[in-house]
């Protein structure tokens, strides 16, 4: 399997140069040459399957087994920063950085980062929000030569491995919804996307070139620029982000939607490096006619405002005694409208829920309702905590590579950076 770039003038790599690897070399995002196809007894016999087991099937289809051996495929996602501090604090020979937008998440979500005292793990508080913090780990990347010298990687879905994993939730969603793989043609089964970034909707666009019966619904807070673009074709900046009880969407830049124009627009790299970089210089674009028409029948969207959140979060509690996460609540929102319609669907649907409502007590309180924190969150509070300021008026992407360049002077490890 091979990885090219989205926008076609960087050579093409393998799995492992996909992996270590951040925004390729000509500023695209790396993708599959080629997808697999799946037939219907494929589909069967993974129906049965756990979602660990589902994430090694599909991991074994894009990563050789001579770079990682089939009995090896064993890991998941998780919420970016954190998850990825877990994964490698205390290691050897390996450093992670981590941006956070200061203010811009959950004190719970900050405090899960910033009170790992490891000494590989660096956790910085960004003056600004996710969109903007994304900016000095772009440049560090645009580096190709300082990238390499120093092994950098990204963890968040920039990196094509994340958005790998993330196509077992579409798989699993759609085997736990579907009502028989005995008919012909199979089953459709709708897919709610609470989407910041669009890692996730990217995984369920792949899914559905790869055979998966799913339609796809994009459920965006009121930083709607990928609404705007399915709905009108504008995939245009507003003039600031909206702060929201669902804080990690809270982005106009979904640089994911990248991937998504390539993969709707027949792997033309032409067009998309056209596309993106009219969008990078002007921060405003019009869909060609032809791939807005191919986008709105790939998905459908939503945007849902912070009352809509909030009276959706009390909704589900009081019906099922479910206590949603805000961002949840952006897809469980769009489910309920289609509900309440005259004639509601007949298509069965499933909304991904990407975190606990534990981490957004904030939220949960806005909702009128009491948290439920587990005992290790609480503990947080206790906790010392260590975290860098960048602040508006620091260089952030020279803190950045002095702080890659000050780990592999003093420990020789291969920092990693990952932006939350």
């Amino acid at each position: 399997m091979w990885y090219v770039s989205t926008r076609g003038m960087a050579p093409r790599v393998d799995f492992e140069g996909a992996l270590f690897s951040g925004y390729a070399p000509d500023g695209g995002l790396f993708m599959p040459e080629e997808l697999p196809h799946l037939d219907r007894e494929t589909l069967r016999a993974w129906s049965t399957l756990s979602y660990p087991g589902l994430v090694k099937e599909l991991c074994a289809l894009f990563i050789g087994p001579e770079l990682i051996p089939r009995d090896d495929l064993h890991g998941t996602s998780g919420d970016t920063g954190s998850a990825a501090i877990e994964s490698v604090q205390g290691a050897k020979n390996v450093d992670i950085i981590v941006l956070l937008p200061k203010g811009h998440c959950s004190k719970i979500q900050e405090l899960q980062m910033t009170t790992v005292l490891k000494e590989n793990v660096h956790v910085f508080g960004v003056e600004g929000t996710s969109d903007e913090l994304d900016e000095p780990i772009k440049a560090v990347f645009a580096d190709a030569a300082f990238a390499r010298q120093h092994n950098l990687l990204s963890l968040n879905s920039i990196n094509w491995a994340r958005v790998l994993v993330q196509m077992a939730h579409h798989f699993y969603a759609y085997f736990q919804c579907a009502a028989s793989l005995d008919t012909h043609p199979l089953p459709p089964v709708e897919v709610v996307v609470p989407t910041g970034a669009a890692g996730n909707v990217t995984a369920g666009c792949i899914a559905q070139k790869m055979g998966l019966p799913i339609r796809l619904v994009v459920a965006v807070n009121r930083n709607d620029i990928i609404h705007r673009a399915v709905q009108q074709g504008d995939f245009s900046l507003s003039a600031a982000v909206t702060p929201t009880l669902a804080s990690a969407m809270d982005i106009q830049v979904p640089y994911n939607m990248e991937r998504i124009f390539w993969l709707l627009s027949g792997s033309d790299s032409q067009v998309t490096r056209a596309l993106m970089e009219q969008f990078e210089k002007t921060q405003g674009l019009k869909l060609p006619k032809e791939l807005h028409s191919k986008l709105s029948e790939a998905v459908t969207s939503e945007s849902v405002s912070d009352a809509a959140i909030t009276q959706t979060m009390r909704r589900c509690w009081d019906e099922n005694r479910y206590l949603l996460c805000p961002h949840s609540a952006v897809a469980v929102s769009c489910h309920y409208r289609q509900t309440a319609g005259q004639q509601p669907s007949s298509v069965p649907q499933c909304c991904l829920a990407p975190a606990s409502a534990a981490k957004f007590p904030e939220a949960v309180l806005a909702a009128g309702l009491s948290p439920e924190t587990p005992a290790e969150i609480l503990a947080l509070e206790h906790k010392e905590t260590r975290c860098t300021m960048m602040r508006r008026e620091d260089d952030w992407t020279l803190m950045l590579r002095a702080t890659v360049e000050d780990i592999s002077r003093r420990w020789g490890s291969h920092p990693l950076p990952a932006s939350q």
